[in-house]
């Protein structure tokens, strides 16, 4: 894995081997991001990841000039690997991460974000309730962008909020608007 574009470019992101995670793949982050460049101005951007994982997603939004990112993850080796991490590409202080489920945190979040990315794990049955879930939080700005990461076996395009939807290789990218 690696940082595709900004200040750390080119930058190797190394996971640890035996992490529960299913990292977004670099075809699948730079399509993304392509996508992303003409929506969004990530200098005043302040971004959200729930069910972080390795916080690649992060690491890229905070290269390309982000100035904050959140990060919720559960997993106590990803936390740690997220913070050696921002901490080696020394933007730690532009990183902030929490300890705690997704799903829980969405109900006590009370910031409000620009960019929210989640990538829950594909099998998670609460899915389908999730752009729902946040929505109804109100953790996303007014002018803000929800993106959602899922598999083929997922369809959002009735959902009221849907704006679009991006394909890269197996993973589908879900776009959603307040």
């Amino acid at each position: 894995m690696r940082i595709i574009s900004g200040q750390l470019g080119g930058r190797r992101i190394h996971p640890p081997k035996n992490m529960q995670a299913r990292p977004t793949t670099d075809l699948a982050k730079e399509g993304l991001f392509n996508t992303l460049r003409s929506m969004l101005d990530f200098e005043d951007c302040n971004c959200l990841e729930l069910f972080a994982g390795t916080g690649s997603i992060s690491f890229e939004l905070i290269s390309r000039g982000a100035q904050h990112a959140t990060l919720i993850e559960k997993d106590p080796l990803l936390i740690s690997f997220i913070k050696k991490t921002a901490q080696a590409f020394k933007i730690e202080e532009q990183i902030q991460v929490l300890p705690a489920n997704a799903l829980q945190w969405i109900l006590t979040g009370s910031a409000t974000y620009k960019l929210i990315f989640v990538d829950p794990p594909y099998a998670i049955p609460e899915m389908k309730q999730l752009p729902d879930m946040i929505l109804n939080a109100n953790l996303l700005d007014k002018e803000g962008l929800l993106i959602l990461e899922h598999t083929l076996n997922v369809n959002f395009e009735n959902h009221p909020n849907f704006t679009k939807q991006k394909k890269f290789g197996t993973t589908f990218f879900s776009f959603f608007k307040p």
